[in-house]
């Protein structure tokens, strides 16, 4: 039986997802978009707000073991754990309850992250970096192959994430932020890196749905890679960790 109610499971996936795009996005609009204080900060320092956006998710999802990612969700069931997390068992139910709030969270937050730079929202900016904020986009678009950057990326986070829990120094959630900068750095550059869907379409659809002034394309026809891709990584990761522990 769960320690938690369904309620208690969506919320604090709902809110640690929150925080992870709110400060995930937030980085992205400092970097791109005109008049901000990090304005052309580069590709590291978006790397870093993510990594350390990651940070700040999990220890606010702590109760349900801080997935916060539906990959993760998918890599610890096709790990063929009894657990989602400690009194959290892995049922249908319940990775439907994680699934739902992550993505709940992941537009949540990118609401919030708009409403903190909405006038620089309304400066005159390429609609593609105005959807930058919000979703990924390859460098160069070859779906067969983003979707195949996307699977490697997230099948790293997921294996090493399960890999973590043999960690004996017990570090807790910095060496994931840190793995994070890590994946952005190295595999980050084709696709912008989701290796989380809900990272990716939770904002993508408030881009669809927000009143930002020139936005241009949601750019759906891309939208499937960032979301399969990552699923297909974790389940991948999922079933190494478990052959390989």
């Amino acid at each position: 039986m769960d320690v938690y109610s369904s309620w208690e499971i969506f919320a604090s996936e709902a809110v640690g997802t929150g925080l992870l795009t709110l400060l995930g996005t937030g980085v992205v609009a400092n970097v791109l978009l005109p008049k901000s204080k990090g304005f052309n900060g580069g590709w590291l320092l978006i790397n870093f707000g993510w990594g350390f956006a990651v940070l700040a998710g999990v220890y606010a999802a702590f109760r349900t073991g801080a997935h916060i990612n539906p990959a993760i969700t998918f890599g610890i069931w096709a790990n063929g754990a009894e657990e989602f997390a400690p009194g959290i068992e892995v049922s249908a139910w319940n990775g439907i309850i994680y699934f739902t709030a992550q993505m709940f969270g992941g537009a949540l937050g990118a609401l919030v992250s708009f409403l903190a730079y909405k006038r620089h929202f309304d400066e005159d900016l390429d609609p593609a970096s105005k959807l930058a904020v919000f979703a990924t986009g390859p460098q160069i678009r070859s779906y067969g192959w983003n979707f195949a950057t996307e699977v490697i990326a997230t099948f790293v986070l997921v294996f090493v994430v399960l890999m973590f829990a043999n960690d004996p120094a017990q570090l807790g959630a910095l060496p994931v932020a840190f793995l994070v900068v890590g994946i952005g750095a190295s595999l980050g550059g084709p696709t912008g890196y989701a290796i989380n869907p809900a990272r990716d379409l939770g904002p993508r659809i408030a881009h669809a749905l927000l009143p930002i002034k020139g936005k241009g394309s949601s750019d759906w026809s891309y939208s499937w890679v960032p979301v399969l891709g990552p699923i297909v990584g974790g389940i991948l990761g999922g079933l190494a960790a478990n052959w390989y522990i």
